[in-house]
């Protein structure tokens, strides 16, 4: 997973290859971007190394929700928005992607929309490893006494590492100080 905007590489799948290219001249300035010209290319190209998949919906070889089934199925850990002309309906309700936008979208909805993606993830990974290190530390305090703790190397490093995990997550939440107002300045239907 990248740590910065400038390192992180998003994935534009697209059939209509003109359509995936405008999209990625518009962000290679800020992200690696990469595309796919069908849902077949794109499952052929998918591994964890891709931040975002920005997806289209209806593509004549696969279409966007069976790639998006199978992002899914593989456990691959990328963020997926849906940008596409197929306006939402209640089917929406049970598919797994993590944004969905309208076609035609701006520069600057796109880039805000990956960006909070972006956020979003770091926040998840850093929970992740914080849960994982302080029930390492639960379990040393439950079982052992304070004596035995005091001083041992293994748990003072436990014990930074979940400050720092802290802080972090203090930090990417940041990212998110009104989060409805954020998802709201993002246009996700055009007018």
């Amino acid at each position: 997973m990248s740590e910065s905007t400038a390192d992180a590489t998003v994935l534009v799948v697209d059939d209509e290859a003109e359509v995936a290219d405008v999209y990625a001249l518009r962000l290679r300035d800020r992200y690696e971007t990469e595309t796919a010209y069908g849902g077949g290319a794109a499952l052929d190209r998918l591994d964890d190394e891709i931040d975002v998949v920005l997806l289209d919906r209806r593509m004549p070889d696969i279409g966007g929700d069976e790639v998006l089934e199978e992002i899914r199925d593989r456990d691959i850990s990328t963020r997926v928005i849906m940008i596409t002309a197929v306006d939402p309906d209640f089917d929406i309700i049970d598919m797994p992607f993590d944004d969905y936008l309208c076609k035609p979208v701006e520069k600057a909805d796109l880039v805000a929309a990956i960006d909070q993606q972006l956020a979003a993830r770091r926040y998840d990974d850093r929970l992740t490893e914080y849960l994982e290190v302080t029930s390492k530390l639960a379990l040393l305090k439950g079982e052992k006494t304070a004596q035995t703790l005091d001083g041992n190397e293994g748990v003072e490093s436990l014990e930074r590492r979940a400050e720092t995990l802290q802080a972090e997550m203090d930090d990417a939440l940041s990212d998110f100080e009104d989060i409805d107002t954020a998802f709201q300045d993002i246009t996700r239907r055009p007018s």
